[in-house]
């Protein structure tokens, strides 16, 4: 009797609590839920919020230098870089990139109401069923093929917008990444595309960037958006409607199993976005290395370097293929562990909480039939598995976000690249005797470049990308109709002054003055021949548009091409209209004649030949040098033909050994002394032969004597 009052009391407690958390249940039921949403915008916005940056590596090289590299992880500097792109792919509110992701959000919200229905008209299906109800079933079945076309039409938009709105991107960046690449009228002579390739060395393959990676980046960008927001208001509306069925307390105890599984997924993850950046640096690496199979084939045909070309590319290949079967075997293994969560131990989970109207009478909810406890179990496991996926796709997003990371890692870095290029910043491996004192202080300087009508150089150091300076201190002046011929043995700088002048390489030091970069033109031994038109070739860069505006038609392009005598090329080739791959139809010699008559066509103030006549007959040589000189074209010419020498008026010479003379060219005097001394060469080839011929004449004259 004492054991039974003492449990009355406490059974009468019990049933106070209960009574009272009945009667103010739909209040807490509201609370949790509210907290429930509260729970998953934090966590998702602190599973996607950054870690802690680091976004130098520091470490040794391929080739053991140090190197620096961007650290590829879904951190401050990612969310930082994207932030920067996401200002050039989304330029306004109203753009067509913002209009379409209106769109796109729109749609997926529409889709997840019709999910909601169609989860409870699923369960209304069973329960008619169940209780035999075939006027019910029919309506029902009615109602899932009505469904079915906005469903369809929902899901066939979200596919078409989300391409569009990748598509989109791809334009704006890529659109953004050419007008840096290969500038714009503002600035144009910049030329980023040829002091990407040859000052620094942040990029190997930048055409790998601009083509693959932006359009990678892209689909990943317009993906991430339905792969991140869609899926957490899945959650949000499915757990929503399923707390109205099962109850709050099912929803709180289902999130903190899920969670603590989520964590152990998390922890497992490998860095997948740390992987996407280094599979597409080595696929990148894979292809530079067949683009220069491709484009120094003669060469390595003519050495017989077949077995050491196929050894670097399969080296490079084999390095492909071991990251990636590296990769593989993290992604099987940790999609065993993501399925077994997920799927299975997330689903006994979504069971158990499906059980609790069925086997457990909840406070406030009336009693069902078994119809009704059908309905609402096949509902509620529909909400589940709908929640379930949705939550999985939450998690997989961090998947996605890592791998987004990669790709905006590698587009960041080019547009990091051409800005720091466009400032005049350069990272390149230096040659080693760069790091002697009086060298490093060179190389921290910087020259002055003023415009003017004359090329003068005052103190200028000759420097290469690498470090390596040709010459300390070059001076030198050419007036406009002073032709310049430079001279010396390769390596000693006369290209390296030509893309001085022409605004390629920096200037380390002194007084620069020199007309504006497009007042020259090159035309080296092997000229650019570009794809297009014969016309093309000759009014390169200009457009047909831009020649007819100049004034100038097919007739004034004949005449241009009768005076390299190639005007029967026209009609040999079918006309001005005609394209071939130029490269391959004409002979060196013919290149060489078109690209003196594109010199012809735009008549600059300078024109810088290195070797330019190296093919041509000394006769057709001699005309194409007078028409310049008649067309006020300044020379400045490469050339070891003394044939040349009459044509200009100054020598600059180098001595290879960093000297240098310049001084006007007395051309006959030049000559005389060229053929003197080829005549004592020849002479000092006789000595030899004429001592031997000597030490037999005496032999002979010794052997009379003593007979």
């Amino acid at each position: 009797m004492a054991i039974q009052s003492t449990l009355r009391p406490s059974q009468e407690r019990v049933a106070q609590l209960v009574n009272a958390y009945a009667k103010h249940r739909p209040l807490v039921q509201r609370a949790l839920t509210a907290g429930f949403v509260v729970y998953v915008i934090t966590t998702t916005f602190r599973g996607l919020s950054a870690r802690p940056a680091s976004s130098k590596r520091k470490g040794k090289g391929k080739d053991g230098e140090s190197a620096s590299k961007p650290r590829v992880a879904v951190d401050a500097a990612f969310y930082q870089r994207l932030s920067r792109i996401l200002r050039i792919v989304i330029p306004s509110l109203r753009s067509k990139e913002a209009m379409l992701l209106f769109m796109h959000s729109s749609l997926l919200i529409f889709r997840t109401v019709i999910s909601l229905y169609v989860a409870a008209l699923d369960g209304k299906i069973v329960a008619s069923l169940v209780r035999a109800q075939p006027a019910a079933f029919l309506l029902n079945i009615l109602k899932w093929l009505l469904v079915a076309i906005p469903a369809t039409w929902t899901n066939s938009w979200l596919s078409y917008v989300q391409n569009k709105l990748a598509l989109a991107y791809r334009t704006r960046l890529t659109q953004e990444v050419m007008r840096q690449y290969l500038g714009d009228e503002k600035d144009n002579d910049v030329k980023v595309f040829y002091k990407l390739a040859n000052l620094d060395d942040r990029i190997k393959n930048p055409d790998q960037m601009i083509t693959q990676d932006i359009q990678r980046f892209s689909s990943h960008l317009a993906a991430i958006y339905a792969n991140v927001a869609k899926p957490v208001l899945d959650v949000i509306l499915y757990n929503y409607q399923l707390s109205q069925n099962v109850g709050a307390e099912g929803l709180v105890l289902l999130t903190v199993l899920v969670q603590a599984s989520a964590a152990l997924l998390r922890a497992l993850t490998p860095p997948f976005g740390q992987y996407t950046a280094l599979s597409t640096q080595l696929s990148g690496n894979f292809r530079h290395t067949h683009s220069r199979l491709a484009e120094f084939a003669e060469e390595i045909a003519f050495f017989g370097g077949e077995e050491t070309e196929k050894m670097l590319v399969e080296r490079e290949y084999a390095g492909l293929v071991k990251h990636e079967n590296g990769v593989l075997r993290r992604r099987w293994w940790h999609g065993c562990v993501e399925e077994g969560i997920v799927k299975w131990l997330w689903g006994s989970f979504g069971l158990c909480i499906c059980a609790i109207p069925v086997f457990f009478k909840l406070p406030g909810v009336a009693a069902l039939d078994m119809g009704g406890r059908t309905e609402g179990f096949v509902t509620n496991r529909r909400l589940l598995l709908s929640a379930s996926d949705a939550f999985g796709r939450v998690m997989y997003s961090y998947k996605d976000l890592q791998e987004l990371a990669g790709y905006t890692t590698r587009v960041a870095l080019l547009l990091e690249t051409m800005e720091d290029i466009k400032k005049g910043k350069f990272e390149k491996a230096l040659v080693s005797s760069a790091s002697i004192e009086d060298n490093a202080k060179i190389l921290k300087g910087r020259g002055v470049v003023y415009e003017s009508e004359e090329i003068e150089f005052e103190n200028v150091p000759i420097v290469t990308p690498n470090g390596d300076i040709l010459v300390r201190s070059l001076s030198f002046y050419v007036k406009p109709g002073q032709h310049l011929l430079i001279v010396g043995p390769n390596g000693c700088g006369k290209s390296s002054l030509f893309r001085i002048l022409g605004g390629l390489w920096p200037v380390y030091g002194g007084i620069v003055r020199k007309p504006p970069a497009d007042q020259f033109i090159l035309i080296p031994q092997r000229p650019y021949l570009s794809l297009g038109t014969l016309r093309d070739q000759i009014i390169y860069p200009h457009s047909k548009d831009d020649m007819e505006r100049r004034g100038i038609t097919d007739s004034d392009l004949l005449e241009i091409l009768a005076v390299v005598q190639m005007e029967h090329i026209v009609e040999r080739e079918g006309g001005w209209d005609a394209a071939r791959e130029w490269r391959e139809a004409l002979s060196g010699g013919d290149q060489q004649k078109i690209a003196w008559a594109r010199l012809f066509y735009h008549t600059p103030k300078y024109a810088v030949l290195d070797e330019a006549t190296s093919l041509v007959p000394p006769d057709m040589e001699g005309m194409m040098m007078e028409h310049a000189t008649h067309l006020g074209i300044t020379l400045l010419t490469v050339s070891h033909r003394p044939s040349l020498w009459k044509y200009h008026s100054m020598i600059l010479q180098y001595d290879g050994q960093g000297g240098y003379v310049f001084t006007k060219l007395d051309a006959e005097k030049r000559l005389a002394l060229q053929q003197e001394k080829e005549a004592l060469d020849m002479k000092l080839l006789e000595v030899p032969k004429m001592k031997a011929r000597l030490a037999e004449l005496q032999e002979l004259a010794a052997e009379r004597t003593r007979v």
